[in-house]
């Protein structure tokens, strides 16, 4: 049979990551490609605790239908919690309970933008919302980056230059795929252009709790003064990912929308996950559970970075990050990258990400690659990095 699919689909392809993860079935294959939290930052233990008390007292909570705002006294403790950090103005945001990030960022784009409508983001950016964005057929426009983040100039070119500009998605701290964060004069400087020329700010900030070096920056969301600003964020980089527990705060009537289209996607989050995640948050110090995410990402960070600095060729330049999951490097300008990621893949057994799995168009052209930390163990970074180190040197030093 000849299938027809629908507009929104027929152009979507598979996760290049996903596409790469496939080779990691080999057991030789050491990966850098995943995005996956450290197994041993999982707080297992507890989470066992209050599953066992949660279904040995209240099992019928865990086991039947909830609202779709998500579970009251989760939603309670993220409004106080998010308004501690300026992400929630209690005089006109609302919230809602998503499953995972990833819902959030796509339900966002749903309600607020028609077919052909511009959606700009940061260039390269993360795949899976580019995914969810295309699948709307927005017009997607990519901005290029500079160091601190979003080029503003080449930002508000964009914005005189392209018709109906509805939402720019960011991702301003430990940006993925590329690591940097933005700094807060361009945050300030976003959020004004937003009120200049009248669009959303779609912030998605996954990592912002996995800060380990450099000071604190404010949310964009912590500007928002005229309800201009969703926040998205989620407990997968916390608690666990497995849980597809996310969150947004956004002014009411985006809420509303957001919810009604819920209700037609999956009719509420997992209350299991959405429980268990009140239960820990409330009751652990996350103080110091958050002190020990960072701890295990700073060191492996700092592991993976030292043979870079002192292994790869010096032809190759990196982003070190102050946070997050990822490592952004570049290649010299006449390196084939995408034939660079197979041969680390298929000769040395080592996987990384190419640059375009995280590009806006097909046509842009990527020397990067990404590397993951937080997943592999220690032992498979030094292994891994010692791997890629006598390739780089292989490839670009003789």
């Amino acid at each position: 049979m000849d299938y027809k699919f629908s507009d929104k689909v027929s152009t979507l392809q598979a996760s290049a990551i996903r596409e790469i993860l496939k080779f990691t079935s080999d057991p030789e294959v050491i990966s850098f490609a995943a995005g996956n939290p450290a197994p041993e930052a999982f707080p297992k233990e507890r989470i066992a605790e209050i599953s066992a008390e949660l279904l040995r007292d209240d099992p019928v909570l865990a086991m039947q239908y909830s609202i779709t705002e998500g579970y009251t006294p989760l939603r309670n403790f993220l409004k106080e919690w998010l308004t501690e950090k300026g992400c929630f103005h209690k005089e006109f945001d609302d919230l809602i309970v998503t499953s995972g990030g990833q819902q959030a960022n796509e339900l966002s784009c749903k309600v607020l933008l028609n077919e052909g409508d511009t959606l700009l983001c940061e260039s390269p950016s993360f795949i899976g919302s580019l995914n969810a964005f295309r699948s709307y057929n927005v017009n997607l426009v990519g901005i290029e980056m500079e160091e601190d983040g979003i080029d503003l100039s080449r930002l508000e070119e964009a914005l005189r230059r392209e018709k109906n500009v509805k939402l720019l998605y960011l991702i301003p701290n430990f940006q993925n795929p590329t690591g940097r964060t933005m700094s807060a004069a361009k945050r300030k400087a976003v959020y004004e252009l937003a009120c200049k020329y009248d669009f959303m700010i779609l912030e998605d900030d996954p990592y912002g709790e996995l800060r380990f070096d450099g000071e604190n920056i404010p949310a964009i969301k912590s500007l928002d003064t005229e309800g201009r600003v969703i926040y998205s964020s989620t407990f997968s980089k916390i608690i666990s990912p497995g849980f597809r527990t996310g969150f947004v705060s956004a002014p009411a009537p985006v809420i509303q929308k957001i919810v009604v289209c819920k209700q037609v996607s999956d009719v509420h989050s997992n209350i299991w996950a959405q429980v268990v995640s009140y239960r820990f948050m409330s009751t652990v110090d996350r103080k110091s559970h958050f002190a020990k995410l960072r701890e295990i990402y700073k060191h492996k960070c700092e592991l993976m970075c030292l043979y870079i600095d002192e292994g790869f060729s010096d032809k190759i330049t990196y982003i070190k990050p102050q946070g997050g999951l990822f490592i952004w490097c570049t290649l010299p300008d006449n390196c084939d990258m995408n034939a660079f990621c197979t041969q680390a893949v298929r000769d040395y057994k080592v996987a990384v990400v190419p640059g375009n799995s995280f590009s806006i168009n097909d046509d842009d052209v990527s020397r990067s690659f990404r590397l993951n930390y937080s997943t592999p163990t220690d032992e498979q970074i030094v292994k891994g990095m010692e791997i890629l180190s006598s390739m780089t040197k292989d490839m670009l030093d003789k």
